[in-house]
């Protein structure tokens, strides 16, 4: 236990044969249970964790047999910890990319009250991405950081793709886990879930292991980015829905809506006014100053519904 809480770790794992065993073995003693969840390996994965739970009894393997993706992984886990009854829940993925020695900053601020779910931050002070982190992949996490920012409403957190997580057992029972994303990109998709839930939710430092010779992450950030941005887009209005007309009413959504729909009309006002000048040789200065306006406008309201919406969810 620590500090009185039962703890348990989910440990969500497709095809991680070389990399399982020393996740598995660098466990501290703080966690009380392990739920290793095999999301369909085709390779050795489920045998070398075979052969760990002799020397581990906390560890318990559940197989599911098609691959079902990452977060339907995580969820399996969750459910079967909150039934188990422990308090807590640390999520770390099977490539060992994941320091247990940071646990504590995960852990504290929940039984502080602070949190109902932590995150990890790598680019926090006492994390280690900032040197470490290639610049093209720092590029995608950052634009990556910002989508899922204004998605969610969290706009105090970073490294938003980050799945080092912990959560309380309220907050896995409060949640509609059938309304969640299965596949890669869930986490983004999970915080704007968490906030329509009203859960708290905050970023700690903790350091990334990197491997010479091991290609731990399985993400490609450019092909992840087109593959999540539609969905991020689709949950953002699933936000607005849900928490600006129906728990609370806002007229921040007005604020959105206007701006998204004027800076566009201006931008192509501005194209079609461009090509009318190389075409024709002259434009209308009313048009010129209206096509103006609107993106100007448009840029503010946009500015205006960010702010009032870092205010709602500070």
């Amino acid at each position: 236990m620590y500090k009185g809480k039962k703890v348990s770790l989910v440990i969500p794992a497709h095809n991680e044969q070389k990399l399982i065993k020393p996740t598995l073995e660098n466990v501290p003693d703080s966690i009380d249970k392990i739920y290793v969840i095999d999301d369909g390996s085709t390779d050795s994965t489920v045998s070398v964790v075979k052969e760990i739970v002799g020397k581990d009894k906390r560890i318990e393997l559940i197989q599911h047999e098609k691959n079902k993706g990452v977060g339907q992984a995580i969820i399996t886990g969750y459910k079967k910890s909150s039934k188990d009854g422990y308090d807590i829940t640390v999520v770390i993925g099977g490539d060992n990319q994941m320091d247990l020695k940071d646990l504590p900053n995960f852990l504290e601020p929940i039984i502080k009250g602070e949190a109902d779910y932590t995150k990890g931050n790598r680019f926090l002070l006492g994390g280690n991405a900032y040197t470490e982190m290639p610049g093209k992949r720092f590029f995608g996490n950052s634009m990556l950081s910002f989508i899922t920012k204004m998605a969610s409403g969290y706009w105090k957190i970073f490294d938003t793709q980050d799945g080092y997580t912990a959560i309380t057992k309220e907050a896995i029972d409060r949640v509609d886990w059938k309304k969640a994303w299965k596949g890669y990109g869930y986490v983004g998709d999970w915080l704007v879930l968490f906030n329509v839930y009203n859960l708290k939710v905050k970023d700690v430092p903790r350091r990334a292991i990197y491997l010479e010779g091991e290609r731990q992450s399985q993400i490609k950030i450019w092909k992840y980015i087109i593959k999540v941005g539609p969905r991020m887009a689709n949950r953002f209005f699933y936000r607005m829905k849900m928490k600006y007309f129906f728990q609370d009413f806002h007229p921040l959504i007005f604020f959105y809506l206007a701006g998204m729909v004027l800076l566009p009309v201006g931008f192509i006002m501005g194209l079609w006014l461009v090509w009318t000048r190389l075409r024709v040789g002259s434009i209308s200065g009313t048009t010129a100053i209206l096509c103006a306006l609107f993106i100007i406008i448009g840029i503010q309201l946009l500015l205006f519904g960010m702010l009032f919406d870092m205010e709602q969810n500070k």
